[in-house]
């Protein structure tokens, strides 16, 4: 059943046409979950820990892409509400063309700066050569990454979300079975996690160019265009919001890591890690239904339906509350097999992750409202909003207490941060929620 953009949405269409983004979301995250599985159980710890040492700082540079995603296809989805098809087209073109010169100027810093940010990190030795590997393998295909993250968007702005899904999984599944040969059969290392990864990014940021270059009868072409610095200052603010989650989670993610390396050295990081892995796919399910709902609100909003942006305001808010308390008994569930997976092979690592993750996974109950609150400011072009829930939700409030909690209750308090972040950031969602119900007509 084909779902367009301007239909009304009840709870079954809302859903069939947000799984393909939710899905995706999640196959994404595997990247570097899959990585470091093969890698803590065929490799070593040293070598878990230099992947989750450096990984913040590979998503940190890769964070525009999300940004002329997010940012870009609110902007298109808008101006096709508005019936400018041929110029939605043009725009998109444009962002994307953007997108990978950016991702290509990226790379090459990434590749310069490696070293010296895992030294600064608090690597040395072995870590420090194992994170220089794997970053300075894994910037090579960054452009991709970034083209990638931001055709998750736009696939769904042109009403083509499981297509989007399709390059995901194949995507994924291409990561997976290569981990499995370069790590498991080849004996590559680190090496070859990163060679796996690269692989799959290569599908995701390609194949969706041929498709769209091709396609001059779909919804959106890729194609000529020209610059615009209005729309691109545009895409930038309405996608502030995801750029600044991404480089707040990257220095947060830091933060956490030099915390971890003063209280439990390579195991806190190994168990920090994992709890991450867990937390990325569980995430994945927010992220997911907002980056597959943003554009029909954006639509909507430019076409001026308030009826329908009030019905899927609610929906949303009903649907991200039964998703908070599922996804946190399944995490209860689950903790023990989760560390057992991971880190089963030494005991001390396993319990140090098991009672993290049962502590983290309250995060669960409220990180759904401010994801999907700042995602819908972005849906309706009020970047500035949606950037100040991102900054205090993954920035400040969290640099705030993972630096005093861990002072009252040691580790157990690092655990707890993430979730104390996300209470705090709560309050400031509801806030504008209602303040601006009015001017937007969505309440």
């Amino acid at each position: 059943m084909k779902i367009q953009l301007s239909e009304h949405f009840t709870f079954k269409k809302l859903l069939l046409f947000v799984y393909p983004s939710v899905i995706m979301m999640i196959f994404t995250s595997i990247y570097v979950v899959i990585d470091g599985l093969f890698v803590s159980n065929y490799v070593g710890k040293t070598a878990f820990a230099a992947i989750n040492l450096i990984s913040p700082f590979i998503m940190a540079l890769s964070a525009l892409g999300f940004m002329m995603g997010t940012g870009g296809s609110a902007i298109v989805a808008k101006t096709l509400g508005e019936g400018k098809k041929q110029k939605a087209s043009e725009y998109f073109s444009m962002l994307v063309y953007i997108t990978a010169l950016g991702g290509v100027l990226l790379s090459i810093a990434g590749i310069a700066l490696t070293p010296a940010v895992a030294r600064l990190l608090g690597a040395d030795g072995e870590l420090l050569r194992n994170c220089t590997i794997y970053g300075r393998l894994g910037f090579i295909t960054l452009a991709p990454f970034m083209l990638q993250n931001a055709f998750q968007s736009f696939f769904v702005a042109a009403e083509k979300p499981k297509l989007g899904l399709a390059v995901i999984v194949i995507a994924g599944i291409t990561n997976i079975v290569l981990d499995y040969l370069f790590i498991a059969v080849f004996g590559w290392g680190i090496a070859g996690a990163a060679i796996a990864t690269s692989c799959g990014e290569l599908i995701g940021g390609f194949f969706p160019i041929l498709y769209f270059a091709r396609r001059k009868e779909a919804i959106l072409h890729l194609g000529k265009t020209h610059f615009d610095g209005k729309v691109l200052l545009k895409a930038c603010t309405n996608g502030s919001s995801e750029l600044m989650t991404n480089l707040s989670n990257s220095i947060v993610g830091a933060m956490y890591n030099l915390q971890l390396m003063k209280l439990a050295g390579e195991n806190g990081v190994a168990a920090y890690g994992t709890i991450m892995y867990a937390n990325f796919i569980f995430a994945a399910v927010f992220f997911g239904y907002s980056i597959g709902s943003a554009p029909i609100v954006s639509y909507h909003y430019g076409a001026g339906n308030h009826d329908e942006l009030k019905n899927l305001f609610r929906k949303s808010l009903t649907l991200v509350s039964i998703c908070g308390i599922l996804l946190t008994i399944t995490a209860q569930i689950i903790a023990s097999p989760i560390a057992r997976i991971f880190v089963g092979y030494d005991k001390e690592l396993f319990q140090m992750t098991y009672t993290g993750f049962r502590l983290f996974c309250v995060t669960f109950l409220i990180n759904g409202f401010n994801i999907f609150g700042s995602s819908f400011f972005t849906a309706l072009n009020n970047g500035l909003i949606s950037a100040v829930i991102s900054f205090l939700r993954t920035l400040v409030f969290q640099l705030g207490v993972v630096f005093i909690l861990p002072v009252f209750f040691g580790i157990n308090g690092i655990w707890l941060s993430v979730a104390t972040a996300e209470l705090l950031t709560l309050f400031v969602t509801i806030t504008f929620l209602i303040r601006k119900r009015q001017e937007y007509h969505y309440a």
